[in-house]
């Protein structure tokens, strides 16, 4: 493989015997670890340093994994961002995908895979085991889920944010579990929810949330 094909990929894992496993799985498949972290904020510091390909992260490791995702895929958009995790739980799971995170792998995957699985997710493919797609696509199959319809003229009123909130409310989550799926203030989850209201003139979130539905029109735009 040249050089010039070389995935480059900053790693991160509070498990130096793990960090080493990995890494060695990634540069026999091709790929050049620029940097290792042990932490979120030293993940964060060195991708925007190094710029690589790809980060990879674990969830529980200080400063939390799905923090680090968020923050990198914010302002490092041109960087991918792979959970590789210990754990198969749904929040984890859903909480990283909400985060940006491109793809989602257990760490029971056989290594010598990851190399192939980070490249796919460069070429547009979700980096995810066969029974996480299946959990994903129930998710969003399940009744009450995905309430809100993203393609319509209300939805197009709103900023990505201030739709984020706005689902996580539909959904039936308290201001506090949407601003700590987002890794915002309560506050800021009442200032997306004020500006969402004034967007679409309505007095109250149910009102919002029956236009985002789609159950009635835009008020004054009737007729």
């Amino acid at each position: 493989m040249v050089a010039q094909d070389r995935l480059r990929v900053v790693m991160a894992d509070d498990h130096a015997r793990i960090r080493a496993r990995i890494r060695e799985a990634l540069e026999e498949g091709g790929c050049e670890v620029c940097a290792e972290a042990a932490g979120a904020d030293d993940a964060v510091r060195l991708t925007a340093e190094h710029r690589p390909d790809v980060a990879l992260l674990d969830i529980h490791m200080p400063g939390n994994g799905i923090r680090a995702a968020e923050r990198i895929s914010r302002t490092l958009p041109q960087t991918a961002v792979v959970m590789l995790t210990q754990s198969g739980d749904d929040e984890d799971l859903f909480d990283s995908l909400r985060a940006g995170a491109a793809g989602y792998l257990l760490k029971s995957t056989d290594p010598a895979v990851l190399p192939d699985a980070l490249r796919g997710v460069l070429a547009g493919e979700a980096a995810m085991s066969p029974a996480l797609v299946t959990r994903v696509l129930q998710e969003f199959r399940a009744p009450g889920r995905r309430v809100l319809r993203r393609k319509s003229e209300a939805a197009a009123r709103l900023s990505p944010r201030e739709w984020e909130v706005m689902e996580l409310l539909a959904q039936g989550r308290s201001t506090e579990e949407a601003a700590n799926k987002l890794f915002v203030s309560p506050t800021t989850v009442r200032v997306h929810v004020s500006a969402v209201l004034r967007k679409l003139r309505v007095k109250d979130r149910e009102s919002a949330f029956r236009v985002l539905r789609e159950d009635e029109p835009l008020p004054g735009d009737a007729g």
